[in-house]
């Protein structure tokens, strides 16, 4: 017998190495989830060591699958960005600098081909949800004392020190805890019909807790614009009628009893008819305001050129020909690389070519995500609350929301339970 135990244990420790092969590139997926929430600079490093272990993955089937719209559809977008840049009159820093955030895309086909074969991917939800929690705490500390707030170690240049932001800016944090807690509704009550009670009640402490940081402490106006549309998105798939309706009452008294009892939200709500006045009737800058000024332009860019666009890294340059005398007009004198909208960014660099490939990648994206599981659930709120944010902003090119869509649409365990 001891024979028989030593003969089968070089295969144990062959199996044991085999595993790590295929663990590892899924633990470095995990830590860039983990560093997202705190430091642009630490993601971007983590990418390193993971690409090593993906080197070393069976990739046989890697250029098969790439062939599928929805690895094919991001390396497109990239490939354009990269082509825009021989009819664009930017500067060559201007156009080097537009193909940065649009290169993390690449990043998708392969974590799609990572997780369809080497399902670990409910580490990166994890230590996501874990890493947001943390910051949910000290975003609570840091509405008591704004000097515990993070900016004074992590960030670098100039910064503001706003009450209740841990690290970062507002926006991305809303968004991070916005989504965690919807994302969170499906485990909960998977959990609670398993009968594991205590990890739910834990989840649902950490759900609770981040909508109460985003009713009491600090919220953006987008996210109080996407988060009911992902509740909805919830009560559509997963409830019958009948506890749809519920829910939806159940939501409109919360809804007006956080309106009543929270000053800070009634507060964000009012600033978007307060902007709009500030802009319309005394022409100052304000962030709806300048918006709409943003959209406005830029419609007249892609006018100019509809088909292709004004190439890779235009827009800089285009809001600096049309700007109006910033001292007598502030509103109309702005120069901004960024309309804050994302199909305009897209526009009036690639025109409608672009735009069509950006909603054929959103749409297969969608599409993929169809059917239930957690990791069907996660993939599909990312790509909708993408979505619905970019109507304000250009979230998949913005570092944080775009690196929570490549990895949300890393969704490669839901292709896998469907092949």
């Amino acid at each position: 017998m001891g024979g028989v135990a030593n003969e089968g244990r070089p295969a144990t420790w062959l199996s044991a190495i085999w595993a790590a092969r295929y663990r590892t590139p899924a633990r470095f997926v995990a830590l860039i989830a983990l560093l997202l929430p705190w430091t642009t600079s630490g993601t971007t490093f983590a990418l390193i060591p993971w690409l090593i272990a993906f080197a070393f993955l069976d990739l046989r089937d890697f250029p098969r699958s790439l062939l599928r719209p929805v690895c094919l559809l991001p390396i497109a977008l990239v490939v354009l960005a990269l082509v825009g840049m021989l009819w664009s009159e930017a500067p060559w820093p201007e156009k080097v600098h537009a193909i940065g955030p649009v290169l993390k895309l690449l990043v998708i086909p392969l974590l799609i081909y990572q997780f369809e074969r080497w399902p670990y991917g409910v580490w990166v939800f994890v230590a996501f949800l874990t890493s947001c929690a943390l910051v949910m705490l000290v975003s609570f500390a840091v509405a008591v004392d704004p000097d515990l707030s993070l900016k004074l170690y992590l960030s670098r240049g100039p910064y503001k020190i706003e009450s209740g932001v841990a690290v970062r800016n507002y926006i991305d944090q809303s968004q991070e805890f916005g989504l965690c807690a919807i994302a969170s509704i499906y485990p909960i009550v998977a959990l609670f019909r398993e009968g594991r009670v205590r990890i739910a009640m834990l989840l649902t402490a950490i759900a609770i807790g981040f909508l109460a940081n985003m009713t009491f402490v600090v919220v953006s106006r987008t996210a109080l614009v996407t988060l009911p549309i992902l509740l909805v998105v919830f009560a559509l798939l997963h409830l019958r009628w009948r506890a749809a309706l519920l829910a939806a009452g159940a939501m409109a008294w919360l809804a007006v009893s956080l309106w009543t009892v929270s000053p800070h939200l009634r507060a964000t709500v009012a600033k978007f008819q307060g902007d709009y006045e500030m802009s319309v009737e005394d022409k100052q800058v304000s962030g709806m305001g300048s918006r709409l000024e943003y959209w406005r332009k830029s419609l007249g860019f892609v006018a100019d050129a509809p088909l292709v666009g004004h190439g890779t890294g235009s827009i800089r340059a285009l809001f600096a020909g049309a700007a109006a005398d910033a001292e007598a007009d502030p509103l109309r004198g702005e120069i901004v690389s960024n309309p804050h909208n994302q199909t305009l960014s897209v526009a009036v660099q690639w025109g409608v070519v672009g735009v069509l490939v950006l909603y054929a990648l959103w749409f297969a994206h969608l599409l993929m995500f169809r059917g239930e599981g957690l990791a069907c659930w996660i993939g599909l709120l990312v790509v909708v609350q993408n979505m619905l944010s970019s109507m304000l902003n250009t979230h998949l090119f913005d570092f944080t929301p775009g690196w929570i869509y490549v990895l949300g649409v890393a969704g490669g365990m839901a292709l896998a339970k469907k092949s």
